[in-house]
């Protein structure tokens, strides 16, 4: 939901709550940055959003949020202290450690999917890939219970996703295209992804064309509108429905002022470099801009950075020097993101959820890199009312097993919907009238985490 702003020369009243969410600025004198961050954490009509950060390739829990101190497995990075007394975290996320107390960290995530594409789909969507059914992912099911009909901007948006692992575990599944997501700067197959460039994440064809005018623009419409309804007339049927669906919600983005979300360069220069000059850290701010329009969920894939010969963080070679580098472009952008939505009261009704599709080896390979490991890895989720400050599980001194409070996949996917206030237990029915639970019936949601 968009809200109004005021001038305030030279920056607008917005810019300057920015720039003070980064320190930029000082506490204001007057206590409006604060009141105003007060009142939207206030706003009893304020629905909560979800932020998943998708870690592509499955990222190394040894060398980020479980380190091992004092054992070989450990390798050659040495372990941060945090505001929580007792929580450890790996050298390159300084930022995050500061933030702690927000964070929960879950260490004893376990499954026995080691492969790319059963994996992302599994955690995507809390399913196994098997029989004829197409689960929806996870920003499918959200936006099914949360977007508006009147919503000017879809319900899910996807930024940068790499989808080649499994494209099945990107989209909507059984609940149809009304809830797949728009998407955004997509990484294609072997195109890298800079982690010094500006990205373009604009949605393309949103303005009409220079030479069409707003009149001949609506009587195009409005001729595709009456044939539309005449072919529906004739051939009713989902497809049909949802043809004609996506071209008024298309419409409808196209000529309203919340498309101008898009537009990072409203932002000022010292937040966008505070989120970083990359896909991952821009789609964090962009992130932030759709969710306080009211967007229910939103995405952001980190897949590689430039200068790494990893694939994101399927790091099976040089290990270390890869995930120095994802990690200083993702302890900027998540950072950022959090300190920005803190600042607008916005946290407590973000839920942000940090995952790739399993975890790597504690011990190093002969390449000094790790390899896929789904016995025991890290998840993560912070703000969205949930009890930070906290670690659940343990993996022991070497990390090799989930030693206490195992994690199921469904556990954490039933936790995240709990946590937005959706009953795990609801079941939404396929076309063919079988009845499918948002998450599997066994889950069990993490009752230390939930608030």
């Amino acid at each position: 939901m968009s809200r109004p702003t005021h001038q305030v020369s030279p920056l607008t009243r917005r810019q300057v709550l920015r720039l003070a969410a980064l320190g930029a600025l000082g506490a204001s004198s007057s206590g409006w940055i604060e009141t105003l961050a007060a009142n939207t954490a206030d706003d009893p009509n304020r629905r909560k959003s979800c932020i998943l950060l998708w870690m592509t390739g499955g990222p190394s829990q040894t060398d980020t949020f479980d380190p091992k101190p004092g054992h070989a497995n450990s390798g050659p990075f040495k372990p941060i202290e945090t505001t929580v007394p007792g929580m450890l975290l790996g050298p390159h996320l300084p930022q995050l450690a500061r933030q702690a107390k927000d964070l929960a960290l879950i260490r004893s995530m376990s499954s026995k999917e080691g492969d790319h594409g059963r994996a992302t789909y599994y955690l995507r969507t809390g399913y196994l890939p098997q029989g004829p059914v197409r689960h929806p992912t996870l920003g499918s099911l959200v936006a099914n219970e949360f977007e508006s009909k009147s919503a000017e901007l879809p319900g899910f948006v996807s930024i940068s996703p790499f989808r080649a692992f499994n494209p099945a575990a990107f989209g909507a599944g059984f609940l149809g295209p009304r809830c797949a997501p728009l998407i955004v700067g997509e990484r294609p197959v072997g195109g890298g992804n800079n982690a010094t460039a500006q990205p373009s994440l604009r949605v393309e064809d949103l303005d009409t064309p220079h030479e069409i005018g707003r009149t001949r623009a609506d009587d195009r419409l409005q001729l595709m509108h009456t044939l539309g309804g005449d072919f529906l007339a004739s051939r009713p049927g989902l497809a049909a429905l949802s043809h004609q669906d996506a071209y008024q919600r298309a419409v409808k983005m196209m000529r309203s002022s919340a498309a101008k979300a898009f537009e990072l360069d409203e932002e000022p220069a010292a937040l966008q470099d505070a989120y970083g000059r990359n896909p991952f850290g821009q789609g964090c701010l962009l992130a932030r801009r759709l969710v306080e329009r009211g967007v229910p969920f939103v995405e952001v894939t980190l897949s590689s950075v430039d200068g790494s010969m990893a694939f994101g963080w399927d790091t099976h070679q040089q290990n270390f020097e890869a995930v120095e580098k994802l990690s200083g472009v993702l302890d900027a952008g998540w950072a950022t993101l959090m300190t920005d939505l803190r600042s607008r009261g916005l946290l407590d009704s973000t839920l942000i959820v940090w995952m790739g599709e399993f975890g790597r080896t504690p011990k190093i390979n002969e390449n000094a890199g790790r390899d896929h490991f789904p016995n025991a890895w890290s998840t993560v989720l912070a703000g969205g009312g949930i009890r930070g400050g906290q670690v659940i599980g343990d993996t022991g001194a070497d990390g090799e097993q989930a030693k206490d409070k195992p994690i199921q996949v469904p556990d954490l996917l039933a936790t995240i919907v709990r946590s937005l206030g959706i009953d795990p237990m609801k079941q939404n029915v396929v076309d063919t009238g079988r009845p499918i639970r948002l998450v599997d019936p066994k889950a069990n949601p993490i009752k230390e985490i939930l608030g």
